[in-house]
């Protein structure tokens, strides 16, 4: 049973971002919850824990994961709060000293990840399937982790590499042709994107589609949702004052929407990339996601 359930200390995983200072400084604060903050860095080594072992009574989470523990049943709510997303086209690097290569140039090519089921991948391989009419199943995929979701298995041909595998040293050695990078991209000179001109082509992508790609969202144990429907609303609302009292970013997109229907084109469009690569078995839909929120949520 969680702590939560016995006390007003939540025990919570955020990660340091300009929309989640003012909570973890406690600047926003209320009478009804206080969080037992943990400090995971990187953040996504929480996100195995979380699901596997409901380690957490409110985490972030990447949103694949959570497709994937939805998917299997995980006893986890989701909160229509993003504490990051952003555009994926620039994430993608091959080595520019061994040839260029650009999306066309990729069938039959090693491609590194560090998992097969890494948000930031899933977007990319959306992309390059949906909007630069690549066969990403034609793409050698090799992975340097395993799925938080336990129950997931990679597809077949997708390489492991052991532990003693770094993939920017892969990717500098010509091991790998081209590599998914997550929020830290490395910064040797001769490594750029695949997508050329990637803040440009994603620009124009937003244009298409009116999608802020998500990465990761907030959940809550189903244990503190069902005990404590007053305090998972305080999370959200704690959430949402410090988002509001973040630095402007002087851009009108919001890269952190709350509220269900904000947030709702890019979780469809993130349903359907996970379908078609075999991430979930079925089609969920939006509303199922956030299925156990409390009533009246971010509604």
């Amino acid at each position: 049973m969680s702590a939560g359930q016995h006390s007003r200390s939540l025990r919570t995983v955020l990660g340091s971002y300009p929309t989640t200072e003012a909570l973890k400084r406690a600047d926003t604060n209320s009478s009804a919850v206080a969080f037992d903050l943990v400090d995971v860095k990187p953040v996504y080594r929480a996100f195995k824990p979380m699901v596997r072992e409901i380690a957490f009574d409110v985490s972030e989470l990447a949103i694949v994961t959570y497709l994937q523990a939805k998917a299997f049943g995980k006893p986890l709510v989701l909160l229509p709060a993003v504490v990051v997303g952003r555009f994926q086209h620039h994430c993608m690097l091959y080595n520019a000293e061994r040839g260029a290569i650009g999306p066309f140039d990729l069938f039959g090519r090693r491609i590194g990840v560090r998992s097969y089921t890494q948000t930031t991948g899933v977007w990319l391989r959306g992309l390059l399937a949906n909007d630069y009419d690549v066969d990403i199943d034609r793409l050698r995929w090799v992975t340097f982790e395993d799925a938080h979701v336990a129950e997931y298995l990679d597809p077949p041909g997708v390489e492991r590499m052991g532990a003693d595998k770094d993939m920017t040293q892969m990717l500098l050695a010509g091991e790998l042709d081209a590599a998914i990078f997550g929020t830290a991209l490395p910064g040797e000179p001769q490594l750029r994107s695949v997508i050329p001109d990637p803040e440009t082509a994603a620009l124009a992508w937003y244009q298409r589609h009116r999608v802020v790609p998500i990465n990761h969202m907030v959940v809550v144990s189903r244990a503190l949702a069902e005990s404590r429907p007053d305090a998972v609303r305080q999370v959200y609302d704690l959430l949402l004052q410090a988002k509001r009292a973040a630095p402007a970013q002087g851009d009108a997109i919001d890269f952190t929407p709350f509220g269900i229907a904000a947030c709702r084109p890019a979780l469809q469009m993130i349903i359907d990339y996970a379908l078609q690569q075999q991430l979930i078995a079925r089609r969920l839909s939006v509303d199922e996601l956030f299925e156990g929120l409390p009533t009246g949520l971010g509604v």
